[in-house]
């Protein structure tokens, strides 16, 4: 035994055991397929838990407000979050690519980066204000929107330090961190509609979301300020020599830097949530509270579904695929090529299985009034094979200089997404709505597929398609 366990060598990754004259070799390279399958299931199953709390916490509050008092805070929440895209800008997204591409010497960006979204948030909290007093509200509405603009500094505290977790690859922290609002928000909910239940009203699940939010912006600050300290741990990049991450600083920037480089990230956040949550917005202000109440419902299923393709895109690999763009350009069309794949099963499995359980699955979950939502989910599901693939190609567009050509992607296809909302749901209802939301995201897999085929991957990588 000893004398084989002397012949044991080599670094962690790369052992070989010899016995019996065999050999047998745990490669770095299956270890490393190991430990990112294990960071995959550690982003999910915390994205899971948080996604279940937020449908668990939607589904309290549908049954226990009906459908027009859920209308109207479900509107007003898609309010709020269609413009928090504006706070923060693209910033979290930019750190991932500058990082990605620059190391240490990306933190040159952190100081004006501060600066951009401290302006930019200030500027959204005036506009919701604004909007909230002066646009086509009730006195409710007008209550839970100004309410619930702490909500917004939440979120944006939520995006940035989630972004520091995804640089330092700190999966366990990530999902902490993106669990816990969703689970203080069940807790409260649930609090207030089985404990406290005189006090089960709009205005204060409204004033529990404001209250959540400042606890996330407080913790948020601390890990920001740490960050703008350079003592964070950046994988993927070492630091040259034993200068700090600081010291490693070529040049100071401004906010005009800032905002010239992150635009394309900002505008991106901002039509993807046009696609997402604009039709609620405007089933609410044109239908009525009642029919935006029906139609979250069905949105909410959805949003849970979505949760699989965007864990695995969004917070595991686009800080490698910005990597794989720049190092290692036959990983990075491997990738893309088998991610397609897998994407286009997974969202096929989905739609059948939301057809299969939609008829009674929603008046168990949501109540016998929320009946007419099983129709409208059954139509958005037929987006489910169609988004999960658009996270696979549309990765490859937020790489190296294809940001800006996305982004003009999905501005149009935003503008179609509002201008058939506008024209066919006065006709048509909510129905129009789920619709245009299928076709919007159907022209959208198109052009990104287009793209990513002619743009993204031009003659430069023939070669790597034949070898493969």
């Amino acid at each position: 035994m000893n004398s084989i366990l002397k012949q044991v060598r080599g670094k962690v990754g790369d052992l070989v055991f010899k016995r019996y004259g065999g050999e047998v070799i745990i490669s770095q390279k299956l270890m490393s397929k190991e430990h990112a399958i294990k960071d995959i299931l550690l982003l999910w199953v915390g994205a899971i838990f948080g996604a279940g709390c937020a449908f668990l916490t939607q589904v309290i509050l549908a049954r226990r407000l009906g459908p027009t008092d859920f209308g109207v805070f479900a509107a007003a929440l898609a309010t709020v979050n269609l413009l928090i895209p504006l706070a923060g800008f693209g910033i979290p997204q930019y750190w991932l690519k500058v990082f990605g591409t620059e190391g240490w010497s990306a933190t040159r960006w952190l100081s004006a980066s501060f600066k951009y979204i401290a302006f930019s948030t200030m500027f959204v909290l005036i506009f919701l204000i604004i909007w909230a007093l002066f646009g086509p509200n009730d006195k409710l509405t007008t209550l839970i929107l100004i309410v619930l603009s702490f909500y917004v500094l939440g979120q944006v505290s939520l995006e940035l330090v989630g972004a520091k977790f995804q640089l330092e690859e700190k999966y366990t922290r990530l999902s902490i961190w993106q669990l816990m609002p969703h689970f203080a928000r069940l807790v409260a909910v649930a609090l207030l509609a089985y404990f406290f239940t005189k006090w089960m009203e709009v205005t204060n699940i409204a004033y529990a979301y404001a209250c959540i939010a400042v606890i996330a912006v407080i913790i948020g600050i601390y890990q920001l300020y740490r960050m703008q300290l350079g003592t964070f741990e950046l994988k993927g990049h070492s630091k040259k020599g034993n200068a700090t991450p600081i010291q490693n600083q070529t040049e100071t920037l401004g906010i005009s830097n800032v905002i010239s480089n992150v635009w394309p990230f900002g505008l991106a956040g901002l039509f993807q949530l046009i696609n997402y949550q604009s039709d609620i917005v405007l089933v609410k202000y044109i239908t009525g509270a009642d029919a935006a109440g029906i139609y979250t419902v069905a949105g909410l299923v959805m949003t849970a579904v979505y949760l699989m393709p965007s864990t695995i895109y969004q917070k595991f690999l686009l800080p490698k695929i910005h990597r794989w763009a720049n190092n290692d350009r036959a990983k990075f069309y491997r990738v893309y090529r088998q991610g397609n794949v897998v994407m286009l099963f997974m969202g096929i499995i989905t739609l059948l299985g939301i057809w299969a359980t939609s008829q009674w699955a929603i008046p168990l979950l949501f109540g016998e009034q929320y009946q007419e939502s099983v129709v409208l989910l059954n139509i958005l599901a037929v987006s489910a094979p169609i988004v999960f693939v658009n996270h696979s190609v549309g990765a490859t567009l937020v790489t190296q200089e294809h940001m800006k050509q996305k982004v003009k992607f999905m501005g149009a296809v935003a503008i179609m997404n509002l201008l058939l909302n506008i024209l066919l749901i006065p006709s048509y209802g909510a129905q129009a709505a789920a619709v245009t939301t299928v076709f919007s995201n159907l022209t959208l897999l198109a052009i990104y597929f287009f793209a990513a085929q002619n743009i993204v991957f031009i003659s430069s990588e023939l070669g790597i398609r034949k070898r493969q």
